[in-house]
């Protein structure tokens, strides 16, 4: 009789284990077994519902899983774009040259081209930037060159995509912000006596921002620079263009740069 009893209980502590063992099994993720289809919905309804970090997983695992397909390119798209709004700029950049490169010719590359450039004009600008309207143009413009070329190759290469408007009001204020970066290294110099590289980077704005107001302000950089280093001549001829095309410029009030931070404050733009 003893035989049975330690059989009976040798097969209950055997269920017992067995269900123990069960509950200790790690839950399968929902992104390692859907199919390609149900995972792109489900990272697309995510991304529209602004769960960002659960289209940023499905989307990249939907990559891994399956490296090839229309589903993928579309995924890689959408996956650069939850990583923008995200603030993961430096890995959206990274997606979105991935996709430039691995497809070139994908009927949505244009947008590609202007999200890159979207996401170099948004690069390190944070909550300062926005809401206490820090001055851009005195901070590294890399990014900001960067983001004019993207956009100038979006228009070269796709002139009537439906995203070229935006890119060209992107470039013009870009444009602006190039030229007043080159602005404050010309009031830098002159603040510090350097007359002469003061007066050549005004030459520079000039010549490479024809189209923007700093140009006011380089001219008039030029004839104060031009007047301290005893050229009469070239401060003339400054001050006869600055007359000529801003006849209401501050200079010709006799105040003017009124302190060493200058008067002008650029405005973020508001696209």
């Amino acid at each position: 009789m003893r035989f049975p009893t330690l059989s009976r209980l040798g097969l209950i502590l055997f269920a017992v284990l067995l269900a123990s063992c069960h509950r200790g099994e790690p839950k399968k993720d929902a992104a390692e077994y859907l199919p390609v289809e149900q995972m792109y919905a489900t990272a697309k309804q995510a991304l529209e519902e602004g769960n960002l970090t659960k289209a940023i997983k499905f989307d990249q695992r939907l990559i891994a899983r399956f490296p090839f397909g229309p589903y993928t390119e579309q995924a890689t798209l959408d996956l650069a774009y939850a990583q923008y709004k995200s603030d993961k700029r430096e890995d959206a950049y990274s997606t979105i040259n991935r996709f430039i490169k691995t497809y070139p010719a994908q009927k949505h590359v244009d947008y590609a081209y202007y999200l890159r450039g979207v996401i170099n004009f948004d690069r390190d600008r944070g909550f300062l930037d926005h809401y206490a309207n820090q001055d851009m143009t005195k901070r590294d413009q890399a990014h900001t060159l960067q983001s004019f070329e993207d956009f100038n190759d979006l228009l070269t290469r796709f002139p009537n995509s439906r995203y070229a408007d935006d890119a060209h009001q992107r470039m013009v204020y870009l444009l602006d912000n190039l030229a007043h970066g080159q602005l404050n290294i010309a009031q830098f110099y002159l603040r510090e006596g350097a007359y002469v590289a003061a007066a050549n980077r005004a030459k520079d704005i000039i010549e490479k921002y024809p189209r923007t107001p700093a140009v006011g302000d380089a001219l008039a950089i030029q004839v104060i620079a031009y007047k301290k280093l005893g050229q009469d001549k070239l401060a003339a001829d400054a001050e006869r263009v600055l007359k000529l095309n801003y006849p209401n410029h501050p200079y010709f009030a006799g105040n003017w740069p009124k302190h060493p931070h200058w008067w002008w404050r650029m405005i973020p733009f508001r696209g």
